[in-house]
């Protein structure tokens, strides 16, 4: 068996015993030389570096190995590595108190309704996507994308953060300040990070961990939106929209020419993080009123795009509903995942599509052509809706993978 000790801990008698028989213990350098009065003189020390496989290999082979590890090591932690290479059945996993739950118990917060994101090393827009998108986030940094890297990111969004450094150590250090003010600071790493709204910081009791984004699916009838002059995707049109962009939790998208912002603020139900540009200053503040009768954090630009759209981040998918092929050009050129355009001719149809393979895209579309059911004195009848061509680019990644692809990294 491979024992896997959490830290810090109170070490039972069956700790004691096993680290006492270990022929090698592998952990952080700074966990074994805290613990090194606990080994035997025979046993072989394995540092954990960023090559985990190395010291997974060297665990792998050892008679009597044990593993340290910061907290719960079954929460992004080593168990993965282990299990994957060992199987879990040779597994003695004994965790203590996660880095994210002392985190949370040390600003007096529940975290059954939070959200948490790795960014070490992993590709950060996840976590920042997702900030942006909730209440309440924890975020697990590390070199390359610490505390600050986070804070600059958020700048200009109403969030508190939570710097926990040291956590598990016997003097922590738990810092709250405003993204600009830990955007200039220093921290050490690894650390968590709390990103917090305080307004819905304590939520309603739930039932689920992490809570279900949404509670009754995508396609909401138009009454669900405030819009006028058509502004408004049809519920069958929405749907079908909503279906290809494939928004949720991690994923950035964009609204361009938003209209009602209905198509945005339905994405941000699914979980995403959403952008609604558009240039008609009474429509943006429809979009404000709808993203706050469906309770959800809609960001709006105020103009014509392309000029409008966000000087930085790339956002994972992209519904176009106004503008003509220089827009859905200019927003595919910094999709990640896949753009998606509503066209009312038929005439713009072949240009788009030639448009967007020519620029390396994947490329589909449909005739949307719903009729509705009316009722009569004496029975029902179908009113036909406008049709509408829906065109849609795709990278060549699979779906779901999309934040895999080493090409399209986030950039400050």
């Amino acid at each position: 068996m491979i024992v896997v000790l959490g830290l810090p801990r109170h070490f039972t008698e069956a700790d004691l015993a096993a680290l006492a028989r270990a022929d090698v213990v592998a952990g952080k350098a700074r966990q074994l030389a805290s613990l090194r009065h606990l080994l035997p003189p025979r046993s072989d020390e394995v540092e954990i570096t960023a090559d985990v496989a190395a010291a997974v290999d060297r665990v792998r082979t050892a008679e009597t190995p044990v593993v340290l590890a910061a907290g719960d090591p079954g929460f992004f932690g080593i168990v993965r590595a282990l299990a994957v290479t060992v199987g879990s059945e040779r597994l003695d996993v004994r965790p203590a108190v996660s880095s994210v739950a002392a985190a949370f118990a040390a600003v007096g917060l529940p975290w059954d309704d939070a959200r948490v994101v790795v960014a070490h090393g992993r590709d950060p827009a996840v976590a920042v996507a997702t900030c942006r998108r909730f209440p309440k986030v924890a975020v697990l940094t590390g070199p390359g994308f610490g505390a600050a890297d986070l804070a600059r990111t958020l700048d200009g969004i109403d969030r508190d953060l939570v710097v926990a450094e040291d956590l598990g150590h016997p003097s922590p250090q738990i810092t709250q300040a405003s993204p600009a003010e830990i955007a200039d600071g220093m921290w050490r790493e690894p650390n968590v990070v709390l990103v917090i709204d305080r307004r819905r910081a304590i939520d309603a009791n739930g039932v689920a961990f992490p809570s279900r984004s949404t509670t009754d699916g995508w396609g909401l009838d138009e009454q669900a939106f405030e819009h006028h002059d058509g502004t408004i995707p049809s519920t069958e049109m929405r749907a079908v929209v909503l279906a290809w962009l494939g928004p949720g939790t991690g994923d950035l998208v964009w609204d361009v020419g938003a209209g009602s912002g209905s198509v945005a603020v339905e994405a941000a139900r699914l979980g995403a993080a959403a952008v609604a540009i558009e240039r008609n200053a009474t429509r943006c503040a429809r979009i404000r009123a709808n993203a706050a009768r469906h309770d959800v954090p809609v960001d709006i630009i105020e103009g014509e795009a392309p000029a409008a759209l966000p000087p930085t981040g790339e956002p994972d998918a992209v519904f176009v509903g106004g503008g003509g092929t220089n827009v859905v050009l200019a927003a595919a050129d910094r999709a990640r995942r896949v753009v998606v355009a509503a066209l009312r001719t038929l005439e713009r149809v072949g240009p788009l599509l030639r448009a967007l393979d020519e620029a390396g895209w994947q490329t589909d579309g449909t005739l949307l052509s719903a009729a509705r059911i009316a009722p009569l004195p004496t029975g029902h009848r179908l009113t036909a809706a406008q049709p509408v061509f829906v065109v849609r680019g795709r990278r060549d990644a699979a779906p779901g993978l999309a934040h895999a692809v080493a090409d399209h990294r986030w950039t400050p």
